[in-house]
């Protein structure tokens, strides 16, 4: 009889302990099987440097921003004329520029990032392509055209374009 007794709370624990295996192996915690890969993480792009130089960047400029690629030269032209408000492009002191980052009032330094792709982006310390970063789409010296990476940050700041207010800084 006291066999009995001591087996029904075993068993009970030992199928508790095996359900616990079973639900953790599904949950991706745990992994008995040998046949499923281990999951990696996506391998971070090598830093190259940029094609653009922050000092290529500093200075006064007029700002617009259009959503409809057709709408550009008009953009550049209303950019031209905010020349009287202009958006001052500051140096770092680190290497960087001094600008806004989307969403924040206060501007801070940000690195300009080249890609093993060629792209440039402008943005925080972190590898190039990241959700505060945006890309420079072009740059001619005289006009600056970005887009922000973060889908949300695009849609609500647009296609900007940057025109220099007179001779470069």
């Amino acid at each position: 009889m006291t066999s009995s007794r001591c087996a029904r709370p075993i068993a009970t624990l030992g199928i508790a302990s095996a359900l616990t295996i079973f639900l953790a192996g599904c949950g991706g915690g745990f992994n008995l099987s040998p046949s499923r890969p281990m999951e990696t993480e996506a391998p971070v792009e090598p830093e190259v440097p940029a094609t653009i130089r922050a000092e290529d960047l500093v200075g006064k400029w007029g700002l617009a921003a259009y959503n409809n690629p057709n709408d550009r030269a008009r953009t550049e032209k209303m950019a031209l004329a905010q020349c009287k408000q202009p958006y001052t492009i500051g140096a770092g002191t680190s290497g960087g520029v001094v600008m806004h980052l989307a969403d924040q009032a206060t501007p801070q330094e940000l690195r300009l990032k080249g890609s093993a792709s060629g792209k440039n982006y402008i943005g925080p310390a972190g590898p190039p392509g990241g959700e505060q970063d945006r890309e420079v789409v072009s740059f001619d010296g005289r006009v600056l055209i970005t887009r922000f990476i973060d889908k949300d940050a695009a849609t609500r700041y647009q296609t900007m374009v940057y025109v220099r207010c007179g001779p470069r800084a």
